[in-house]
């Protein structure tokens, strides 16, 4: 009793959570395909109406047949109310013709009431869904006696209602799947970096500590080099505290901690030269690169490497890939070229998560990322971002 108990509670819990489930994001406003989908429909529905001989009731499927038209315009921000709609009115038409015992009306280009149902599953809410589900099938089963349609035509026209629903759901579930892995990436990619800032936090703060513990030791016999102690202090402090602010707009809480090993910074990307198999990295650094705060110069060298990373894994018939990164005055830029073909797996409409979290970690620093193929041959990755490091 009690294990019976307690599978009921769980599939209690399961439909509320189907039930508050939100509704997937759509566009605030129909698109010009939209509008272009209506405008072939109106007219192809009017010539139905008007040169199709065997037409029931031919003005009320006319009225009908193409004043639902218009609902496919908001299937994606309102679905449910467009299919309360559209099957309310068809269920209202065939209550409507039964009473004066008419035809049931209906033209062959209404199959494009099918999008509603799909919108319904790919946009709407689960609450929406199973309020919905009923609207849709009630008059979709009451058409079979109206209209005398056999058993295997009933039966093939459910299954396409079915399908349309089907496809709705999958997509809708294929496109939380690829949110959820695109979150995945930047929150990676974010507690990287907010243990690179942790390593440069307690770099600081060791420096402190050991010219407090120096400045406290000569107090007494030399007040300059206290004195002098307490400036490297303040300066340290200020480092310290601007490293810190970066890091919580980064991550509210670090969870892991940060590993032993040096963080490599702008001076190391010499070593990527022979590092990996591939094409010949080419590296050139110009500018005030030993001036850059940890944090950034780290930054720097992790967007370089994971784009040099992707030039070797991705760039057909390369031979050589190029890295420029030039320190001024108020930023850094960086450039990572490669000479493979003009065709890059990468530049399809959808970018590869590696980009994204490279995307992700030059935002968070207030700088920016872009990436895309040349106008003759290869990939280029170029980035900037400002030298104080702060985060956006």
């Amino acid at each position: 009793m009690r294990a019976l108990w307690g599978e009921t509670r769980a599939l209690w819990d399961k439909g509320r959570a189907l039930w508050g489930e939100t509704s997937a994001p759509a566009s605030p406003r129909p698109g010009w395909r939209d509008w272009a989908l209506v405008g072939v429909l109106v007219p192809a529905a009017v010539l139905e109406g008007v040169l199709r001989p065997d037409v029931p009731s031919r003005a009320l499927s006319l009225v009908v047949g193409v004043g639902l038209i218009p609902t496919l315009l908001w299937r994606r921000t309102k679905p449910l109310l467009m299919v309360a709609i559209a099957f309310g009115t068809l269920l209202f038409t065939q209550v409507w013709m039964l009473v004066l015992g008419g035809g049931q009306p209906g033209l062959n280009m209404m199959v494009y009431m099918l999008l509603l149902p799909y919108a319904l599953f790919r946009w709407g809410s689960k609450r929406e869904a199973m309020l919905g589900l009923p609207v849709i099938l009630v008059p979709a089963v009451l058409s079979v006696p109206l209209t005398s349609t056999g058993p295997g035509d009933a039966i093939a026209g459910l299954a396409i209602l079915f399908a349309s629903m089907a496809l709705g759901e999958a997509l809708r579930f294929r496109a939380y799947a690829r949110a959820r892995q695109l979150e995945q990436v930047k929150l990676v990619e974010r507690e990287q970096l907010a243990r690179d800032l942790h390593d440069t936090v307690a770099h600081h703060v060791s420096a402190i500590a050991i010219r407090a513990q120096a400045g406290l030791a000569v107090s007494a016999t030399d007040p300059a080099a206290a004195g002098e102690a307490l400036r490297v202090i303040e300066t340290e402090a200020s480092l310290t505290l601007a490293e810190m602010r970066s890091m919580v707009r980064v991550l509210r809480r670090a969870d892991e901690r940060a590993g032993l090993a040096p963080l490599p910074l702008v001076a190391d990307l010499h070593d990527l030269r022979g590092v990996g198999a591939g094409p010949a990295v080419d590296v050139e650094i110009t500018g005030d690169v030993a001036g850059l705060a940890p944090a950034l110069s780290t930054a720097v060298y992790r967007l370089v490497q994971e784009s040099v990373t992707n030039a070797r894994r991705h760039a057909r018939h390369a031979s050589r890939i190029e890295v420029r990164v030039a320190a001024g005055e108020q930023s850094v830029h960086l450039r990572v070229s490669d000479d493979g073909d003009a065709v890059h797996p990468r530049s399809g409409s959808s970018p590869g998560y590696g980009l994204l979290g490279m995307a992700e970690r030059a935002g968070l620093l207030g700088g920016s990322l872009s990436a895309g193929p040349n106008p003759g041959r290869g990939w280029t990755v170029t980035a900037v971002l400002p030298r104080n490091g702060s985060a956006s």
